[in-house]
């Protein structure tokens, strides 16, 4: 039987990685920090999974937990957007730091096998096209645009809005956030890694994750459990900018599929090896679509366009996973419809305090 550890293991997506790891015939061990930001109480976890509680940050937890262990799923990490620049050394440290930390310790302990959830952010703006048929890298966009309303990205050259497309894992990275830069950084940590220890390393770009288990009600939650946290409390959801920016939102346990099949593949392909995937659903819908559906399958109230803004937000980012589907045989198979009606009355986790 071989053996995994899932870092992150009792959060919204590591869980979920574990029950599927465990059905699947491994081994699981877990270590967790059971972060106050991310947990208001220990959730339930699989019994079937040895538990370790400690930061991916200690040195001597991290070997303990990499005793046995054969390959290594890392979850662990700071998410979302933020709440001002104060994050960022809590960022740098929980993302940059846990992973160099954890990858040293996979280097003495001879484990060659790693997944790191890493995210769509790396891409800053999705890709674009211009009126001619042209890929067309917009800057960020100008605060006195967002403040007059104006939210599409346009053509440096002619001034005209931008045609969004689906983004491929070889586009151009453009972190615009430190989240961002941080998950880049855990991405060139893992390669480097690689390329240094003889290992394996899969990133996976996660899209718009949701699901039954997210965190409600945090500013560091995604952007279905704000809604979701609003209309349980009788609210409307309250949707940024127009309501039109386009997202690919994919299913968790989607996500948690991709991940065993970035784990198998780590057995079977090169030694010294880095890749990076999309995972999403490869469909586009919008904010708005998402905040529209939620309301439509809890009975609440009809989402409110604010025309609010956030800096660092990007206007449009939909995925590609083609190329996961070709080498790793993975597909999302929940549809969007199906999985926000689930969602609109299934159980999220307490908030955090």
């Amino acid at each position: 039987m071989p053996h995994l550890l899932v870092t992150g293991g009792a959060g919204f997506i590591g869980s979920e990685i574990v029950r599927q790891a465990l059905d699947a015939g491994w081994s699981v061990r877990v270590l967790d920090s059971l972060r106050a930001d991310v947990h208001e109480t220990a959730p339930a976890l699989d019994e079937r999974a040895e538990f370790v509680l400690g930061d991916v940050r200690d040195e001597e937890t991290v070997a303990r937990s990499l005793e046995g262990i054969d390959a290594v799923c890392h979850q662990a990490g700071k998410v979302g957007l933020g709440v001002d620049f104060y994050d960022a050394p809590d960022y740098v440290s929980s993302n940059e730091l846990g992973t160099a930390v954890l990858l040293a310790a996979m280097t003495r302990a001879g484990i060659d096998r790693f997944v790191v959830a890493s995210s769509m952010v790396v891409y800053g703006e999705g890709s674009y096209s211009n009126e001619a048929g042209d890929k067309v890298r917009p800057p960020a966009r100008a605060v006195i645009d967002l403040e007059a309303g104006r939210f599409e990205p346009l053509d440096p050259a002619t001034g005209t809005p931008l045609i969004p497309e689906l983004i491929a894992e070889d586009a151009p990275l453009d972190p615009r956030n430190v989240y961002a830069s941080t998950k880049l950084g855990q991405e060139h940590l893992a390669s480097s890694w690689a390329r240094s220890a003889g290992g394996t390393a899969i990133a996976l770009r996660y899209h718009n994750v949701y699901g039954p288990g997210m965190p409600q009600n945090t500013p560091y939650a995604g952007v279905a459990s704000l809604f979701r946290s609003a209309l349980a409390r009788g609210e409307a959801p309250r949707v940024f900018e127009d309501g039109a920016q386009r997202r690919d939102f994919v299913h968790v346990s989607d996500v948690a599929a991709a991940n065993l099949a970035a784990l198998d593949a780590t057995e079977s392909v090169e030694s010294s090896s880095f890749a990076t995937y999309n995972v999403g659903s490869g469909v586009v819908h919008t904010i708005g679509d998402m905040a529209a559906a939620i309301a439509r399958a809890s009975n609440g109230s009809d989402p409110v366009v604010t025309g609010e803004f956030r800096l660092g937000d990007v206007r449009h980012i939909t995925a590609s996973s083609d190329k996961m589907a070709r080498e790793l045989g993975w597909r999302a198979t929940v549809d969007f419809d199906a999985g926000m009606a689930e969602f609109a009355t299934a159980p999220l986790r307490s908030a955090a305090s």
